[in-house]
């Protein structure tokens, strides 16, 4: 679908939506843990928790820099990289509401968090940094990234 929309605008967008999932993720592991659904589930919350967390310092950045690059100043670059991420508590929320009343839903909520991650990474994120002359820095960051997950994820769960 063709838009009249700015790349900039698209990512910016791109990345905002992508954190509702992180958030309702977050939310539905927290929500079970509360429910008492998985004794390790606590556990696992902590480890998702942190890992997006990590995470949403490069996403940030990734809002920033092409702001920077319009002429916008650093401090509104900053701010909308800090605001991309808001809807993501929100999220977890609702995610952690909805879990306790709808277990039953917890499996989908995950698979849809799961698949919309992926999605945004592949289709938006990952093009993005191949744009630059910087590259090489771009897939170590990666290789980097999946690397402290698996780590959280054996040291955690």
């Amino acid at each position: 679908m063709k838009t009249t929309w700015h790349h900039t605008t698209l990512l910016v967008l791109a990345i905002t939506l992508h954190n509702i999932p992180e958030g309702l993720a977050v939310g539905v592991m927290f929500g079970a843990a509360a429910n008492g659904m998985d004794p390790a589930a606590f556990t696992t919350a902590i480890a998702l928790a942190i890992g997006i967390g990590i995470q949403n310092f490069p996403e940030g950045i990734a809002v920033a820099m092409p702001l920077r690059r319009q002429g916008v100043s650093r401090w509104k670059s900053f701010w909308f990289g800090q605001l991309s991420a808001i809807v993501e508590p929100v999220a977890g929320v609702i995610g952690a509401v909805a879990v306790i009343y709808m277990e039953p839903l917890l499996p989908f909520a995950l698979a849809f968090a799961a698949g919309a991650m992926i999605y945004v990474v592949v289709e938006e994120v990952i093009p993005e940094t191949q744009r630059d002359k910087y590259t090489d820095v771009a897939v170590l960051g990666f290789i980097g990234g999946f690397l402290v997950m698996m780590i959280l994820d054996v040291a955690l769960g």
